[in-house]
């Protein structure tokens, strides 16, 4: 097994059975990312509804504070698909980038000389992130509705600055999330998820005992198409140097001999040993604090009001 042959991170397919309530329940329950696109362009009326329907999305206190940078530039795509290292992003005909946007408030404000301290406000920063990612989200909805394909791109958060410069953002606008919108090329199915049982939870938290944990995320990456990835020493030596890193030496022995056990590197070893690794993805906290301060956002720090 290659690189290239490694299953999916994205989970194990489903293959939605029975009746749905009604045509929007079956829209979510069977909605798949798509990352294959046709050359088909997306009608301009099309495409003008389904952005009408992310500006109807729920948003706090009405401010809708998020902008959509459409961007359809064949060569602005092909440099998004190679900074992020995804090739659906420059096949797909259309890419949206969703961002919290406090500038345009921000303007609002001084033009009807109202006070403004949204850019120093935690409260603010979360709210408006909340509500750029429901916005998103009915689009998405909204997209597959009329059979046109979405994937959303989170690896954006690697390229902020080079998004910044293309898009010719200004302070107080902040990249959150891509979306890619074309006509899949083939049926998109959707993924095995865990179950209300799991993820709900009646008037307090509940926890499952570990067998039954297991038995759900078992279930979840069990298939024809099994989350399970064949043990090499490149695979081996890698997520024990993780395990090592943030766990320390017996932890690293414990895991390896667990893989041994198995005969297999489990999805979640997978996960977080060789895919999101748990010894990478802590590290440049600084920066990303530093990012936002570049970005026009000051809620990390204590807040004096500038009286000048």
């Amino acid at each position: 097994m290659t690189e290239s042959d490694v299953p999916s991170h994205h989970g194990v397919e489903a293959h939605p059975e029975g009746e749905h309530r009604n045509e929007t329940m079956r829209l979510l329950f069977e909605r798949g990312s798509c990352r294959s696109f046709s050359d088909r362009e997306i009608p301009p009326d099309v495409l003008r509804a389904i952005l009408e329907a992310g500006t109807h999305a729920p948003t706090g206190g009405n401010l809708q504070p998020y902008s959509i940078m459409k961007i359809h530039d064949d060569g602005k795509r092909r440099r998004l698909a190679d900074l992020c290292g995804q090739s659906c992003i420059g096949e797909a005909p259309v890419n949206l980038i969703f961002c919290i946007d406090l500038h345009r408030l921000e303007r609002w404000a001084r033009l009807e000389v109202a006070p403004f301290t949204a850019a120093s406000s935690f409260r603010h920063f979360w709210v408006s992130f909340q509500d750029t990612v429901i916005c998103a989200q009915n689009i998405c909805t909204a997209a597959d509705s009329v059979g046109v394909g979405s994937v959303y791109i989170g690896s954006v958060l690697e390229i902020f600055r080079e998004i910044r410069d293309m898009l010719r953002l200004p302070k107080g606008v902040f990249p959150v999330v891509l979306l890619c919108l074309g006509y899949p090329k083939a049926k998109v199915l959707p993924r095995k998820k865990l179950g209300v049982d799991v993820v709900v939870h009646d008037e307090w938290y509940h926890e499952l005992d570990d067998q039954a944990l297991l038995d759900a995320f078992n279930k979840k990456y069990t298939g024809p198409d099994s989350r399970r990835v064949e043990i090499t020493d490149d695979r081996l030596s890698t997520i024990e140097s993780v395990c090592r890193e943030v766990h320390g030496e017996e932890f690293a022995k414990m895991c390896i001999e667990r893989v041994k056990k198995n005969g297999y590197i489990s999805p979640v070893q997978r996960y977080f040993g060789l895919h999101y690794r748990a010894d990478v993805m802590p590290r440049g906290n600084e920066d990303y604090m530093r990012l936002m301060e570049e970005f026009g956002f000051h809620w990390f720090k204590e807040y004096h009001p500038d009286k000048n």
